[in-house]
């Protein structure tokens, strides 16, 4: 351990604990006294108030009122840090709260809770599967599932390496080296069945050749992206509102928006534009026009 690290260290310690005997550092750090009452006074010298107490009891401290900002950190990259955590802590990453709790202290500011996630919309059990996922990818271990392709005979075994979970589309996947497939995969979350976290940790002999994969495994696009152009009745405007951003609406004299959207381009986005029922229709592309049309001949067969 360097000279810096442990005389950073040092400050980290006297915060946590207070107080601490300069046996007790020379024990943890495996220097000798002497070297520890160096450091102390190097440490004294730039500033942090440190003062010793002789006598049974005693030992080094820090003055109370000191806070880490005094030394190291500006007022920003405190709060930084502190809202870093706070999106982890929103994520369930282990142990955070306490990690938070501590860092809150050392700064001297209150806890500012600025992002709060909730996973229980995804049905039941899934939640649980999001933090298998999670433990794969923080232990580095293997993840083994069945997974489901477009259709409900199209179903496989996978063993996988994962890397990160991603949000994109409205839809969750895991990017993760697929060792059946011997290539980079995304994997819908939402068709991964009979998940198990393996014991097996991640080789990661793929890593090198990430880059080269990327373009031939759909590593960096899902699936081709449309631009749509909806025209949707103002019945819907608080849907419209709610889900499309203000410079992709323009608003008719009939009261009715033309809605400018771009969505990757496949069965979901059909069963979205048929969620607004009879209240909307596409106008651009002509191919998604057709589409709409003949599914919708085809639940009227079904009913007729």
């Amino acid at each position: 351990m360097s000279k810096i690290t442990r005389l950073f260290e040092i400050v980290y310690i006297l915060l946590d604990k207070q107080t601490v005997t300069a046996k007790e550092l020379a024990e943890h750090f495996e220097v000798s006294t002497r070297t520890i009452y160096r450091d102390l006074d190097i440490l004294s010298e730039a500033n942090i108030p440190i003062y010793t107490n002789k006598g049974k009891g005693g030992g080094i401290s820090l003055l109370e009122s000191y806070v880490l900002n005094k030394s190291l950190l500006s007022d920003k990259e405190q709060r930084d840090i502190l809202s870093a955590l706070q999106g982890m802590k929103a994520t369930q990453y282990p142990e955070v709260n306490q990690i938070l709790t501590k860092m809150s202290g050392m700064f001297g500011f209150q806890q500012a809770n600025w992002i709060e996630v909730d996973f229980t919309n995804w049905g039941d059990g899934k939640q649980e599967r999001f933090q298998s996922i999670k433990a794969a990818i923080l232990e580095r271990r293997r993840l083994s599932f069945d997974y489901y392709g477009t259709s409900s005979y199209d179903r496989t075994a996978r063993v996988v390496e994962p890397l990160q979970l991603w949000f994109k589309g409205r839809t969750w996947y895991l990017k993760a080296y697929c060792l059946d497939r011997q290539a980079m995969r995304l994997f819908k979350l939402s068709r991964m069945m009979n998940l198990i976290l393996r014991e097996e940790s991640c080789s990661g002999n793929y890593l090198d050749g990430i880059h080269e994969d990327q373009e031939q495994t759909g590593w960096t696009d899902l699936t081709p992206i449309v631009t749509l152009k909806l025209k949707i009745c103002d019945t819907l405007s608080y849907r419209i509102y709610d889900e499309f951003e203000e410079d992709q609406m323009v608003r008719c004299e009939d009261g009715s928006f033309i809605v400018t959207a771009s969505f990757p381009e496949n069965d979901w986005v059909y069963g979205y534009i048929l969620s607004f029922g009879d209240q909307a229709e596409v106008l651009e592309p002509a191919h998604i026009r057709e589409i709409i049309i003949r599914k919708l001949k085809n639940m009227i067969g079904k009913y007729s």
